[in-house]
């Protein structure tokens, strides 16, 4: 007789969600009086006794509290058979949504929706933005809650969605395109450059790639999206003499096929020697 498993996983400090596979893989085939049954029962932790529950997934939880879980097969036949019994401890109340500050700061200087965006939790930040989270609050950097940074895309769009904006600087004038940049994250990159979301800034983002990672991946969707290939600087550097200073190869081949002119000069640095014996 095969003992199926029954697995627990939390999903966030309050609730349980409950799986099972039917080892056997049998059809119900026949009468509804000849097929096997299952049911799940919870563990009572005060006298370690079993009752059956009628749900797999329990919310509203107690925090910081050990629940256990078996399933029970019982077979046409009478015989029955029982999983092991997998126990899930809740976490601590993270905090209370309806008497808490939702956007109070943690000792680094990031608010609860900073900290579930840039690690992805889309659920918990649809929570947290329900409960009246801010999403245009800044950390001490001037970045507000957008995931660009972190490349959680589902996140990126819900927040969105909800008002966060693509024009939202840093204070190194940086927007959400630029962080995404800076993570080499394709499918966000792709998701904002798709609204045309370029602005009059001497730090484009293409400028931005070219100085730090040398991304060809990230600079193609930029240059296809619009971006000037020929920009200048404070310093009247474009990208293409920045990515030479930086060595970025492969950039620099990128940037010449798309159309950057190297004749373009600034003060100080003639880079006409380095195109001719490096492309």
């Amino acid at each position: 007789m095969t003992v199926l498993d029954i697995t627990a996983k939390l999903n966030i400090h309050h609730s349980i969600e409950l799986s099972w596979m039917n080892a056997e893989n049998k059809p119900r085939n026949g009468p509804p009086e000849r097929w096997t049954r299952f049911s799940v029962e919870q563990m009572d932790p005060k006298t370690h006794t079993y009752s059956t529950v009628y749900m797999s997934v329990f919310s509203g939880l107690e925090p910081r509290t050990s629940y256990g879980f078996r399933l029970r097969v019982t077979r046409a036949s009478g015989e029955c058979s029982l999983s092991p019994v997998p126990s899930v401890f809740t976490t601590r109340e993270i905090f209370d949504l309806q008497t808490d500050d939702v956007d109070v700061y943690d000792k680094m200087g990031f608010s609860p929706l900073m900290v579930a965006a840039q690690k992805g939790f889309t659920s918990l930040v649809d929570i947290l933005v329900k409960h009246g989270a801010d999403i245009n609050k800044k950390d001490s950097t001037g970045k507000d809650s957008c995931a660009c940074f972190a490349g959680h895309l589902d996140t990126v769009k819900y927040l969105h969605n909800c008002g966060s904006t693509w024009q939202s600087q840093d204070t190194d004038s940086c927007t959400p395109l630029h962080w995404a940049v800076d993570g080499g994250h394709l499918p966000v990159i792709t998701t904002v450059t798709l609204e045309n979301v370029f602005f009059l800034s001497l730090w484009t983002p293409l400028m931005r790639v070219s100085t730090i990672s040398g991304n060809a991946a990230v600079a193609s969707i930029l240059l296809q999206a619009g971006a000037d290939v020929n920009v200048r600087d404070k310093a009247g550097k474009t990208p293409l003499m920045v990515a030479v200073l930086n060595n970025h190869v492969e950039l620099v081949k990128l940037l010449l096929y798309g159309g950057a002119d190297h004749h373009m000069k600034n003060e100080v640095t003639d880079y006409d020697h380095y195109y001719i014996h490096n492309t």
